[in-house]
């Protein structure tokens, strides 16, 4: 036991809820087979810790404290329902060399977690449920997060993942890997997940810095154990290759001052060269054997942006031929919102503008952040401030991440002198 200050203690309840949340959840679940109650167990656990540890300190190893902990309440639990006696034999997994319920328990096995991941994406759930529910109890992203990365109100969200909990709990869905026939129905739900909670750690939707590293990072870990688990489903190397591409420029993706670093400013000596050659590898494999699923090509797109030695030698040609390709596929807007973008890069500004004032008129895109972001940098190219400044400022109204929004306050601010400067020196005739 370590002791601390409260302060100390809040930090590591809030490091091991960030940490831990994923693999006690999944042991409790095994005690429970009740997502409501193990996570209603859970967060008791977490509850409890905040004052035990101010008591005794801060343990060793705080995932075995809180999983122990969680188990207790739940078979706490299960004893008041008068269901512990006839069921336990039936509801805990047995465990070679298992040690006494009062001694701490190991964290359980990473696939524990993947499991949980697999329970939560059940066919039974409709998809954007499934991956709401699995971002919410494997991953513990807040539900404003969620909410924000699907486009949607809070309240909303809270009542999707509350509706699926049920639905799951209601169905007695086994905790366990889904048999090979059942695998094609829940993969593409898992896939999307694991890329949804590594967008979110990637660029964060709301707080004071740009990136959550230990959300990536989760994710990251998740896609490895899926690819240890599915080897030559080319779609989960596409998947762990986009991943390892982008993570890979986790280190220059901030200024000192914690603004967001825009691309053509990033050191690219600083980027994990090892990742990025690993998500090389495995997007070869990901492109051969037939046409490319939509992971392959984003991990395509990703790859060569690490792999150009400086911005001006990216192959933008191809990356829009990949977009295209990518957009045949999966007509999403957030990806033609990208490839406008490439569009810039390759025709020029004026005709990207011109595809995203399209894009203005989906309402998917309602209240997505970057679309005014976009717009307005392709103003402030095509030399147009006062119209940028106006995009800017829409975009400073739908961003929640402080270090976002400073970034957008610095270009408003050049905007506007900008204006300025055009005014106190008018074209001559």
């Amino acid at each position: 036991m370590k002791s601390g200050s409260d302060a100390s203690v809040r930090r590591a309840v809030e490091d091991a809820h960030r940490r831990e949340w994923a693999a006690v959840l999944a042991a409790t679940v095994r005690v429970t087979r009740d997502l409501d109650l193990a996570e209603e167990c859970v967060q008791d656990a977490y509850a409890a810790a905040l004052v035990e540890w101010a008591r005794g300190g801060v343990p060793d190893r705080p995932g075995a404290w809180l999983t122990t902990a969680a188990r207790h309440n739940a078979l706490d639990a299960l004893r008041r329902a008068r269901t512990l006696r006839s069921k336990l034999h039936l509801l805990i997994e047995p465990e070679p060399d298992s040690e006494p319920e009062s001694a701490p328990k190991p964290a359980p096995a990473p696939d524990d977690r993947l499991r949980l991941v697999f329970l939560c994406c059940h066919p039974a759930l409709a998809p954007a449920a499934q991956i709401a529910l699995t971002l919410r109890l494997v991953c513990g992203v807040p539900t404003p997060d969620i909410a924000r990365a699907f486009l949607v109100s809070e309240p909303t969200m809270a009542a999707r993942v509350t509706r699926a909990k049920k639905k799951l709990v209601a169905a007695r869905v086994p905790f366990r890997m889904p048999t090979p026939a059942e695998l094609p129905d829940r993969l593409d739900s898992v896939l999307t997940t694991i890329h949804l909670l590594f967008t979110t750690g990637h660029t964060a939707p709301a707080g004071p810095t740009v990136t959550k590293d230990d959300l990536a990072g989760r994710a990251l870990d998740l896609a490895r154990m899926l690819h240890g688990l599915l080897p030559d489903e080319r779609e989960v190397r596409g998947l762990l290759a986009l991943l390892l591409a982008n993570h890979a420029r986790r280190a220059t993706r901030t200024t000192d001052n914690g603004r967001p670093s825009l691309l053509a400013e990033q050191d690219r000596t600083a980027w994990d060269q090892e990742a990025i050659a690993e998500a090389h590898e495995l997007v070869l494999g990901a492109l051969r054997g037939g046409d490319p699923g939509r992971y392959a090509l984003q991990a395509a797109i990703a790859a060569l942006h690490a792999s150009a030695p400086t911005y001006a030698e990216t192959d933008w040609e191809q990356i829009l031929v990949l977009y295209d390709a990518l957009l045949a596929i999966w007509s999403s807007p957030v990806v033609a919102l990208s490839r406008a973008v490439a569009v810039a890069m390759v025709e020029g500004p004026a005709t990207a503008l011109a595809e995203v004032e399209a894009l203005e008129q989906d309402e998917r895109l309602a209240g997505y952040r970057y679309l005014p972001a976009v717009k307005a940098d392709l103003l402030r190219r095509l030399e147009r401030p006062a119209d940028a400044a106006v995009a800017y400022e829409r975009a400073l109204a739908l961003a929640d991440n402080d270090a976002e929004r400073a970034f957008l306050t610095d270009r408003l601010a050049q905007c506007g002198a900008a204006v300025r400067a055009a005014a106190c020196n008018p074209p001559q005739s």
